[in-house]
């Protein structure tokens, strides 16, 4: 039992984890187009292959499944996500199980328009969201909608040109400087994050972690405290299973005049799941379980509260020739 893990990045925690929980079980095998992706080297063994945009990539990767007989495969990036859930099925020919959810879901979180448009359609509180300066407009005549707003991509991650802007002027100026934008209602509340794991074989959600926000930084939760509320896992819950989520998603929340409103969701490993496993949502025994062919029990909640995660700078040295090739 291998697992492949694609542009690992700078996921070391979550690489050493996986290496933990699988011990004799198995191996870890890391990809990523650059040598000075630390993760690599926490992996049993890596690969240096092309970027995913460039032809021949997804050959590439087969040809590692193969090799090093592979059993089940995810990525740590927003943009692989919907390319090996389009290619599933030839993921599946070679014995290897894609951890993650389907290629439509893929792309619905990719594009903030398209998770607004049916969370709003299925009843789901969220920031009210904009396509367009004239329907922007329309509502602030109509005091449906105030400054501050953000302007972001209507595509994108790690919260790359998004900008708060408190007036008409700049809203126009960012809105029409940038490819494709939204604009979107700002909201004052506490935010929150919720590292979820939904079983690949009973398709339940089995493991629910959340954590509230204090210090952002770079689009990544950078400080953060646990805490458990009944109320939040029954919604979590009703969202992913009417969605149709599987294996391992990240959701942001925002607590505002006591009603949860869903944000935005990454159906991979968040930067800050490092929190839910200290505090004991091992998610990587349970991909671990799914691959050995184990349903596992629903287990919400009974993790460590009050723990609070504080990120700091590590580095790594490795040889130049370790850097330059694979192995």
């Amino acid at each position: 039992m291998n697992l492949l893990i694609l542009s690992c990045g700078t996921r070391d925690k979550v690489v050493g984890y996986f290496r933990e929980s699988f011990g004799a079980d198995g191996r870890v095998i890391c990809t990523d187009c650059s040598p000075y992706a630390p993760a690599l080297y926490e992996a049993d063994a890596h690969y240096i292959v092309p970027r995913i945009t460039e032809p021949g990539y997804l050959d590439v990767i087969y040809d590692i499944c193969k090799k090093e007989a592979i059993t089940g495969v995810l990525s740590l990036i927003d943009p692989e996500l919907s390319l090996i859930a389009a290619h599933e099925e030839a993921f599946r020919n070679l014995g290897v199980t894609v951890i993650g959810s389907s290629y439509e879901l893929c792309e619905r979180t990719l594009n903030k328009w398209e998770l607004y448009c049916w969370m709003r359609e299925h009843g789901y509180p969220c920031a009210k969201t904009y396509r367009t300066i004239k329907e922007f407009c329309h509502d602030l005549e109509l005091g449906e909608i105030q400054f501050p707003v953000f302007v972001k991509p209507m595509k994108g991650s790690a919260s790359i040109q998004i900008a708060r802007a408190d007036d008409l002027e700049t809203a126009k100026f960012l809105f029409s400087h940038g490819e494709q934008m939204i604009i979107q209602e700002y909201m004052a509340g506490e935010e929150i994050g919720a590292d979820v794991y939904i079983d690949l074989m009973s398709r339940e959600v089995v493991s629910i972690f959340t954590k509230k926000k204090l210090v952002m930084r770079a689009g990544e939760t950078d400080k953060a405290i646990s805490f458990i509320d009944e109320k939040l896992f029954e919604q979590i819950k009703q969202f992913v299973v009417e969605s149709g989520f599987a294996g391992q998603i990240d959701i942001d929340i925002f607590e505002q005049d006591g009603v949860y409103y869903f944000s935005e969701v990454n159906p991979r490993f968040g930067g800050g799941y490092p929190h839910a496993y200290a505090c004991g949502a091992d998610h990587m025994t349970l991909i671990r379980n799914n691959l050995m062919g184990i349903a596992n029990p629903v287990r919400i909640g009974g993790y460590q509260t009050d723990k609070v995660m504080m990120k700091y700078n590590e580095i790594m040295i490795v040889d130049t020739v370790d850097a330059k090739g694979s192995t």
